[in-house]
């Protein structure tokens, strides 16, 4: 007979005591307690104590494992493109000072031959920043897309994105509730690893190495289908590559340990610092900005951190040797003009014949 883990039992017997003397769950547990936050039926106070008492003892691999996996059984709506793409897996809760660069970025890498896949909500507690959403949004690109329509767009175009309230819902329907705590939650980390499309290859962000080491012990011990993770320093923790020194984190299935490497921009010939990225209205400077640059008409900080934000996309998915390679290639597409017509394809994409299934 099946042990019953309440939130309240979870948090009385294991895990309320306090950041030095709580405990981790166990596997059981934590999917216990993910099924109930999932539910929409806890108390809202008793909710917010479990996420907060989370938290506050720092999440480990084997609970952030048991949160994907029931949130991908409960919630995600999957559906895999023919491609096989890169998911970019940025923190929902976006950015608020420098461009947000991910669709041009993601857009290059798809003129390359990368396919591409980024995914958020509109609504994006508890930074409440710009995210992939608002950017396509300005850029006149459909996103309130079925994930089979999702799919679809990555295969017409190479790039494609997913919308969080028609691929997981009912961690949609806790936005309220997490806006309302104030602080960012474990349901921020896994709503990231949701990997709608199915995909192989993870890329993220981190500010600290052990970081991106608990996300790849976290894919390690899921039952996601990913196969490899690259993970690197991003500029306001999004998957935007930060100026100056950068470090690289890297897994391979069949690696027994997490490698990692250094990024020197300056020495990619980029004179590149984050004043440099910055913009006043996030969502309409990133759209022009993206514009801008896959016209070939910028060839300033700009243009220098798209082609090495495609560089790294390419190199995720091991479509380049090096990152040096993966720069040179994008600049490349963006200098023949593939890159402008990966985003005329993308304004131009249709959901119509796709929307009601595929």
């Amino acid at each position: 007979m099946r042990e019953e883990w309440t939130l309240k039992r979870l948090l009385t017997d294991v895990m309320g005591s306090g950041p030095k003397s709580a405990s981790d769950m166990t596997r059981e547990q934590a999917t216990q307690g993910f099924e109930r936050v999932l539910s929409g039926e806890s108390d809202p106070t008793t909710l917010g104590a479990f996420l907060l008492a989370n938290r506050w003892k720092t999440s480990a691999p084997v609970e952030l494992a048991a949160f994907v996996d029931a949130m991908r059984e409960r919630s995600v709506r999957t559906a895999s493109p023919e491609a096989s793409p890169v998911d970019c897996g940025a923190n929902y809760d976006g950015k608020s000072e420098t461009a947000l660069l991910g669709v041009a970025a993601g857009l290059v890498a798809a003129a390359a031959g990368t396919p591409v896949v980024a995914h958020s909500a509109d609504r994006v507690p508890a930074k409440g920043g710009c995210a992939y959403k608002h950017v396509l949004d300005e850029l006149g690109v459909p996103t309130d897309l079925t994930p089979e329509a999702s799919a679809a767009m990555v295969d017409e175009v190479g790039f494609g994105f997913y919308y969080q309230p028609r691929f997981n819902p009912d961690v949609h329907a806790l936005l309220d509730r997490r806006d309302a705590m104030g602080v960012r939650t474990s349901v921020n980390t896994v709503e990231t690893l949701a990997d709608p499309a199915n995909a192989g290859v993870h890329l993220g962000s981190f500010y600290h190495l052990s970081y991106a080491t608990r996300i790849i012990d976290t894919v390690r011990e899921s039952g996601l289908p990913v196969s490899r993770v690259v993970m690197f320093q991003g500029l306001e923790g999004y998957d935007d590559v930060r100026p100056g020194y950068t470090k690289v984190a890297e897994w391979t299935e069949g690696d027994d340990e997490i490698s990692d490497f250094e990024i020197e921009t300056a020495e990619l010939g980029m004179d590149l610092e984050r004043d440099d990225l910055a913009v006043a209205d996030l969502p309409a400077d990133s759209a022009r900005v993206t514009e801008e640059v896959l016209a070939g008409e910028r060839t300033d900080g700009f243009a220098d951190a798209v082609a090495l934000n495609a560089a790294l996309r390419l190199y995720a998915r091991t479509d380049v040797e090096t990152v040096e390679a993966g720069v040179e290639r994008a600049r490349d597409v963006i200098a023949e003009g593939s890159a402008a017509d990966a985003l005329a394809d993308l304004r131009q994409f249709d959901p119509a014949s796709v929307n009601d299934g595929r």
